[in-house]
C-alpha cells in the first residue's frame, strides 16, 4: 500500500475525520449549487433526487479516499470521477470547468472549518486556515483544475469566497435541487422526518445569508434561536464522544470503497521496453 496524499497530524485529517460533517453536507451541496454552472449539471445529469443514499454514498466515498486512502486509491477513485465528469457537459456549463471546480472545493472548506471551529471551540488561527486551505485545494486539483488557477492562500481565498458570496445568482435549477436535497425521498418514511427537520434547520443556519435569501428560506428570530439551540446541544454533546464513534462515517464509508475498487480491474500499467518502464 503506497503512503496517502496527507498525514494523520494534516488539519484535512483532523477536520475530516469527524462523522458530523455528514449533517453539513446539505448546505455545503447546496451552496455548490447555488452557482448556476454547478447546478444545471446537477440537474440534467444527477442521480440525487432518485437515489440520495447513492449520490452519499458515492461522495463520501471519494472524500474519504482522497484525504485518507492511499495515493493508488485516491487517484483511481478520482479518475472515476473525472471520466464521470466529461460525460456531464451542456449548454453553457461543463463539469470540469476549473470555475465550477474551484468553487466546489472552496464550499468543502468553508463549510467544513465553520462547523469544525464551532464544535469544537477552537478559532483556527490565520495559519492554521491558511494550511487547511492550502490542503483541501486537492479537491479540484485531483479532478484536473489547474492549481494556478486557485487563490493562492487564504487572504486570496477569503476575498474570492466573500466575492463569489455576493455575486452568485442563484437559479431555477439551483432551487429545483434544494427541493431534493431537503425533502429527499427516502426508504424510511416518516420516520426520517425529525432528522430531516435537523438537516433542514442546520442547512439554513449554516448557508451565508445572501445565499440563503435567495433560495427563500425563512429566517426570523425564532428559527436563530432554534438553530443555536440544535448547535449547543451537539457543541456539548458530540465532542464528547468516543473518537472512534465520531469517526464510523469515515471508516465504513473508506471500507465500502475500498471493497468497491478491489472488484474494479486493476489499472493498465505501462508497458516494459528493453528492461524499462516507458
Amino acid at each position: 500500500m503506497s503512503e496517502g496524499l496527507f498525514r494523520d497530524g494534516d488539519l484535512i485529517r483532523v477536520v475530516s475525520r469527524e462523522g458530523v460533517l455528514i449533517a453539513a453536507g446539505g448546505a455545503a451541496s447546496l451552496l455548490q449549487t447555488a452557482h448556476p454552472g454547478v447546478a444545471q449539471g446537477v440537474y440534467d445529469h444527477s442521480y440525487t433526487a432518485a437515489d440520495p443514499l447513492r449520490r452519499l454514498r458515492m461522495t463520501m466515498g471519494w472524500v474519504y479516499a482522497v484525504v485518507f486512502g492511499d495515493r493508488d486509491e485516491a487517484e483511481r477513485f478520482s479518475a472515476l470521477v473525472r471520466r464521470a465528469h466529461g460525460r456531464v457537459t451542456g449548454p453553457g456549463y461543463r463539469a470540469d470547468d476549473p470555475e465550477l471546480q474551484m468553487w466546489v472545493a472552496a464550499t468543502l472548506f468553508a463549510v467544513a472549518a465553520q462547523l469544525h471551529q464551532y464544535l469544537f471551540r477552537h478559532a483556527f488561527t490565520e495559519r492554521e486556515l491558511d494550511e487547511y486551505y492550502r490542503q483541501t485545494k486537492v479537491f479540484a486539483t485531483i479532478l484536473g483544475c489547474p492549481e494556478e488557477r486557485m487563490p493562492a492562500a487564504y487572504p486570496e481565498f477569503r476575498a474570492y469566497y466573500a466575492h463569489m458570496i455576493q455575486t452568485l445568482e442563484i437559479s431555477d435549477a439551483s432551487r429545483a435541487i434544494a427541493r431534493q436535497v431537503l425533502y429527499p425521498r427516502l426508504p424510511f418514511g416518516r420516520a426520517a422526518e425529525p432528522g430531516l427537520s435537523a438537516i433542514r434547520l442546520l442547512t439554513a443556519g449554516l448557508m451565508p445569508a445572501p445565499i440563503r435569501e435567495q433560495y427563500g428560506w425563512p429566517w426570523d428570530a425564532a428559527r436563530e434561536r432554534r438553530f443555536h439551540l440544535l448547535m449547543g446541544t451537539l457543541r456539548t454533546v458530540y465532542p464528547r464522544l468516543p473518537l472512534r464513534v465520531r469517526t464510523f462515517p469515515r471508516d465504513h464509508y473508506l471500507r465500502t470503497t475500498r471493497e468497491m475498487l478491489a472488484r474494479m480491474p486493476a489499472p493498465r500499467r505501462p508497458a516494459a521496453h528493453g528492461g524499462t518502464t516507458a
